[in-house]
């Protein structure tokens, strides 16, 4: 039987869709969170190193993540993404984009669009030396960098697909690197990195 949890006003996913979010619902590392009033975008503001917001009481290991989501088209200035399988705050799995390249005229920033880490051991940087062009990949259709669009990420044990704007074929697959048992997820942004979302759903 397929449960559908849905974080649309608060944290009871499927009975307090009616409630706001609220600062105290997130575990907030290393930014500053802030809701919009009618409590439908997340906000995180930019400050060097990752960031995160862990969502208090959500668990997540198999199954379906969606969001919409919303960086800038400022080269280097823009990451944002989602963490799940989490341990601890440093212990992760996470995807994220980086949408200044999604329609730049370079063929090699293009294909670093959409980016799957494993948090610590294998962060971008190692992936790209080690295992390049495996672990980021260029957007199918990409979307207006300053725009939002829309993600889910499909996690079927090991393997990790990322779909964006409902499209039927992921543009990124990828198998887990370092097998995770932790439970925990949130919202991600990068080094220097603010970042916007809503309409969070987790569907098991």
């Amino acid at each position: 039987m397929k449960i559908i949890f849905t974080v649309v006003l608060f944290l009871a996913f499927s009975s307090c869709f009616g409630q706001q979010k609220k600062a105290n619902d997130f575990k907030v590392i290393n930014r500053t969170l802030s809701i919009t009033n009618d409590g439908s975008v997340i906000h995180l503001d930019e400050v060097n190193d990752d960031g995160k917001a862990w969502i208090k009481g959500a668990k997540f290991t198999n199954g379906n993540i969606e969001f919409d989501i919303k960086g800038k088209d400022v080269l280097q200035q823009s990451f944002v993404g989602f963490a799940f399988h989490a341990v601890n705050d440093s212990t992760y799995d996470a995807v994220y984009f980086r949408p200044f390249n999604f329609k730049s005229t370079d063929p090699a920033r293009k294909a670093h669009a959409v980016q799957y880490i494993s948090s610590p051991k294998y962060d971008w940087s190692r992936l790209r030396t080690e295992f390049p062009n495996k672990y980021e990949k260029p957007l199918n259709t990409p979307p207006d960098p300053n725009g939002w669009f829309h993600i889910r990420i499909a996690v079927n044990g090991k393997e990790i697909s990322v779909f964006v704007n409902n499209e039927p074929k992921p543009s990124l697959v990828v198998e887990q690197i370092v097998p995770m048992n932790g439970d925990m997820i949130g919202y991600w942004v990068g080094n220097g990195s603010g970042g916007d979302w809503k309409n969070l759903k987790i569907t098991k």
